[in-house]
């Protein structure tokens, strides 16, 4: 039989020697206000905010209050990547979030470090699909109670089962033995029957922390089809595909309409639920900037690691008098989807470093813009924040274009497989889902017509290459040289050294690399 975890809390507000009749009429007419968060990825002046927008709803005594966090936030830029999470666990501690559940990210320090990272936050762990292999019971409690007034909240966690793609060295050792799964064969159910054990240990209302996203990806799932395949929760808090959503009704398994809603990343927006006396729900999505409310604990733990993360990155590489691209006005990643100038830079400096016919990265491996002026050590990091290092491999042309048409088939939809490239160009469509006019580029700066007898070199990261990445379609290609140059570093390295310190205007805007045409 399931287990059946429930952590409760009671928050009774006592004033004075009134009756106890006045103060359950109390308890009963007062809101509940549960603010959210998703894909925060090392954001961490946000905390402050969040927490303190709810310590003050808690302090006003007009409605019980509480946060949650939705995945995504141990990576995403150089706090993350120069303390492997560290950082964001030693601010999880201080929050006090009644939940949180697991994004694909969290799991790109390997299983054995994220659980350490989130034993230490000493947050509850909600997730109801991510096992060990081959046990029968989840690593995590697939939901967790928490009590407000009279009312009985459950939060069920889930998360994409695709991150066993995205993050595929976390599931699998180098024989490829599975050694964690998310199992995406029993998915749907996995959260329904988190659903209902919630409703049979009590809970009036069940809240999906939800780490899937609003548009399918390789492997088909979303947080509407998952709302499609269950029934009996009442509203969705979604994160993964960084969606600014102040609230889209879904039809569930009966028909009923259940609210889905995200915040975007890097709390651009702060999430407001609230669940008001007679059971409605209602959201608003409060823009970061406008929040003037904080926490001292955690402002004062931001602080300090601000400090700590300026004296490692606080070296000016290079200078530049543009912004270099990854996301739009919006937050959307659009380095997911077509060719920008930070793509362009980034893949160049690969094939230049391990001197390579051709260079890649995945759109998804590219982090954060860089604003125009200095470029420090630490925006290179925030923009390459992984531990990936460099290698150079051989690749049949036939490959290459399997790779190519495989991993721009989702345009225009936004995915961290569309392959940023240098020494090549070529032409998608959008419709048909193929490529077309691909093109080399030569010794003396001109481009040729792909030759399909040949092999040619090229440089990617350790990860694209045997770890998930371009869906795995170089997996089996031979290495021929393996470095132990982190990515970062050679971006740094091609800044300072190649580009003279200023990428000049040659990176200004894309460079036709990449078409894409709607046919």
């Amino acid at each position: 039989m399931r287990k059946k975890i429930v952590f409760g809390i009671m928050a009774l507000l006592l004033s004075g020697s009134g009756a106890a009749t006045s103060l359950e009429s109390q308890q009963k007419s007062k809101s509940i206000v549960i603010l959210y968060e998703n894909d925060a990825h090392c954001g961490i002046d946000g905390y402050t905010k969040i927490a303190g927008l709810r310590d003050a709803i808690n302090q006003s005594d007009t409605a019980y209050a509480a946060a949650v966090c939705c995945g995504d936030f141990l990576q995403g830029n150089t706090t993350g990547a120069i303390s492997k999470g560290q950082y964001i666990a030693d601010i999880l501690r201080l929050m006090d979030y009644h939940a949180l559940t697991l994004g694909n990210h969290e799991f790109d320090y390997g299983v054995p470090r994220m659980r350490a990272l989130l034993e230490q936050a000493g947050t509850p762990v909600v997730c109801a699909n991510f096992y060990e292999a081959g046990e029968p019971e989840p690593v995590y409690a697939p939901y967790v109670i928490r009590q407000y007034g009279d009312k009985k909240v459950a939060y069920v966690g889930a998360v994409t089962p695709e991150t066993m793609i995205l993050e595929g060295y976390s599931f699998y050792d180098t024989n490829g033995i599975l050694l964690y799964d998310l199992k995406p064969k029993t998915f749907y159910q996995l959260i329904q029957q988190a659903v209902d054990d919630a409703r049979q240990a009590g809970a009036d209302y069940v809240v999906l922390l939800s780490h899937v996203g609003e548009t399918p990806q390789s492997m088909g799932f979303s947080s509407h089809r998952l709302v499609n395949n269950t029934r009996g929760i009442d509203i969705v808090l979604d994160g993964h595909s960084h969606e600014i959503i102040e609230g889209v009704k879904v039809k569930n398994l009966d028909g009923r309409e259940i609210i889905v809603t995200q915040t975007g990343t890097q709390f651009a927006n702060v999430g407001k639920l609230v669940i008001t006396p007679d059971g409605r729900f209602i959201t608003q999505l409060i823009k970061g900037k406008d929040i003037d409310s904080e926490n001292a604990a955690v402002s004062a733990a931001v602080d300090s690691i601000h400090q700590k993360v300026k004296a490692v990155t606080s070296e000016v590489v290079a200078h530049s008098d543009y912004r270099l691209v990854v996301s739009d006005e919006n937050a959307q990643w659009i380095v997911r989807g077509q060719e920008t100038n930070a793509g362009d830079l980034v893949a160049d400096a690969y094939r230049h470093t391990m001197k390579a016919d051709l260079g890649f990265e995945n759109g998804g491996g590219i982090r954060n813009d860089i604003m125009a002026g200095d470029i420090t050590y630490g925006h290179i990091i925030g923009m390459l924040p992984y531990d990936n290092t460099l290698r150079r491999i051989s690749v049949r042309a036939s490959q290459l274009v399997s790779m190519l048409t495989r991993c721009t088939a989702l345009v225009p939809v936004l995915d961290g497989n569309f392959p940023q490239c240098s020494g090549l160009r070529f032409t998608i469509h959008s419709k048909s889902h193929t490529v077309s006019d691909i093109e080399i580029l030569q010794a003396d700066g001109t481009y040729a017509p792909i030759d399909m007898q040949r092999t040619y070199s090229v440089a990617l990261t350790s990860y694209n290459h045997d770890s998930g990445g371009f869906f795995d379609c170089f997996k089996k290609c031979p290495v021929l040289e393996e470095s132990s140059i982190r990515y970062y570093e050679a971006l740094a390295d091609y800044l300072r050294n190649v580009l003279g310190g200023n990428p000049g205007q040659a990176y200004a805007q894309p460079q036709g690399r990449i078409r894409i045409v709607e046919d």
